[in-house]
């Protein structure tokens, strides 16, 4: 790699000034309109940090976080993404682990308050971060600054210039313990995925995609932000996910690529059959993050006889593991694709992967210990094989973790808390297979006494901790005792199995 994110943005604002990377519905922003508010917010927080701070960011699917992302680029500074659905609990740990020096927010969204809830949040840091504030008034918060106001200060000068093998992303991904873990990406690895893209996901210059997934995932992030610049191609995002919607949207901006998890296709289909269309721009649909029916790929396929939907695999440590089939239907239905760039092996039944795209290494070194093996690659910790034509089939996962609508759940996380419930003696969450989100969280719990917590009792706990609403249990099953070897482990797969035979 010869440059980075930012010289490709120079290098489009140069040749094609008038070009639309990014719009929301709100604003449409050019090469050059993205150039210069992302240069004038570069200025902005070099003057407030030194190169190589984190820059936090905390906004939905609109076209000012393309400004933040690339701001923070041109500026040398580590962007870190996180979820609008997060709230106190996470907020605080990520905010704190990171170290970062300014965060940016909507003032409301969804009905919530990022202002208020930032407020809580800075209170308990030692060293907290300057918060600034978009698509609101900042002038009754303290201290946060407005959005606005930080683009319209004076600058210039020379920006830092960058190294390709220098850390640029950090994001946060739900661990077994517990604890996220913060996944460290360089300009060189985004790179190398984005160019695997480009030959495998059959992107040509002037391609649009619909961006549905929020883009602090690093699916969304690479969608909206990098294959626009690095691509020729345009990103339509989407504030939140509506089927119907998205349809009308795919329709008026004739989008040619879309990717997303389970729930995204079987939506998109939906409506797509609702609405009479077979969405005829669409090229490639991309389907991964979680369970995916072979069914859904065969029937999404028939029906959107132009498009070309397949299965892959990845995670944020290494982003899109296998490109999936685009050639026949049988291996786009059946396995989870072939490996791309990187290079995969399962070894006693554990995929294990390495490849110029995956991570550099966690934010803490020791959580490194056992993430890589002793030839340098990443230990997923799902379970798979490789068929005889090279193509690999996921079967399960060995980590602890729920995917649900594309979302990563802890359950030790959730447990955690539950268990100092006052109704609850002993507690275990798992992921069960569900038709619509991918997996559905079951809490199997043993009373503490006659009394049995409900989901709206479990819920009202957890939110009143600050844990996010996707993350709490949507099933409640009270048992007389978890299952258990003789090391006292609780056997999650007996709890499964059981839980799976009868829904």
């Amino acid at each position: 790699m010869t440059g980075t994110l930012a010289d490709a943005l120079r290098d489009a604002a140069a040749a094609t000034p008038e070009r639309v990377l990014v719009r929301d519905g709100v604003a449409d922003l050019t090469c050059r309109e993205l150039l210069d508010r992302s240069t004038a917010l570069a200025h902005a927080l070099v003057r407030r940090m030194p190169v190589g701070s984190v820059v936090s960011f905390m906004v939905p699917n609109w076209h000012e976080a393309a400004v933040i992302y690339l701001g923070a680029t041109l500026a040398g500074m580590v962007v870190n993404p996180i979820l609008p659905s997060l709230r106190d609990h996470e907020l605080s740990f990520i905010l704190s682990d990171a170290g970062t020096r300014a965060v940016f927010i909507p003032q409301t969204f969804g009905g919530h308050e990022y202002a208020t809830m930032l407020h809580r949040v800075v209170a308990t840091l030692p060293d907290p971060p300057e918060v600034v504030v978009l698509r609101g008034d900042a002038s009754g918060h303290g201290d946060f600054t407005a959005f606005t106001d930080l683009l319209a200060e004076p600058g210039d000068g020379p920006l830092p210039s960058l190294d390709p093998a220098a850390t640029r992303m950090v994001l946060y991904t739900s661990g077994t313990t517990g604890r996220p873990k913060g996944v460290l990406h360089k300009h060189e690895s985004l790179h190398a995925l984005i160019m695997q893209l480009g030959r495998y996901w059959r992107i040509d210059p002037g391609d649009t995609f619909l961006v549905a997934s929020p883009i602090a995932h690093i699916g969304g992030s690479i969608y909206a932000f990098e294959i626009p610049l690095l691509l020729g191609a345009q990103a339509v995002l989407m504030e939140r996910w509506d089927a119907d919607a998205a349809v009308s949207l795919m329709l008026e901006h004739r989008c040619t690529h879309m990717a997303g998890a389970t729930p995204f296709l079987e939506g998109l289909l939906a409506a797509a059959q609702r609405s009479g269309t077979r969405l005829p721009d669409l090229k490639v649909f991309i389907c991964g993050g979680a369970s995916v029916p072979p069914s859904l790929i065969r029937r999404a396929a028939e029906y959107l006889d132009d498009a070309l939907v397949t299965r892959v695999y990845g995670s944020t440590e290494v982003p899109v593991t296998t490109v999936g089939s685009l050639d026949d239907i049988d291996h786009a239905a059946d396995t989870d694709g072939r490996p791309g760039i990187a290079d995969v092996v399962v070894v006693d039944g554990e995929i294990r992967a390495r490849g110029p795209q995956m991570l550099t290494g966690y934010l803490h070194p020791e959580d490194d210990l056992d993430a890589f093996d002793e030839a340098g690659y990443f230990r997923t910790g799902d379970l798979g094989h490789l068929t005889d034509d090279g193509y690999l089939v996921v079967t399960g996962r060995a980590k602890d973790i729920i995917i649900r609508n594309g979302e990563n759940i802890s359950p030790k996380e959730v447990e955690d808390i539950l268990v100092t419930h006052p109704h609850i003696a002993e507690i275990a969450v798992v992921g069960i297979p569900d038709r619509r989100t991918g997996e559905r969280a079951c809490a199997a719990i043993v009373a503490a006494d006659s009394v049995g917590p409900d989901v709206a009792e479990l819920k009202e706990f957890l939110v009143a901790r600050g844990v996010a609403k996707f993350k709490v249990p949507e099933q409640v099953v009270l048992v007389d005792a978890l299952p258990k070897n003789d090391a006292g482990k609780v056997l999650k797969h007996r709890i499964r199995a059981e839980l799976s035979k009868e829904s």
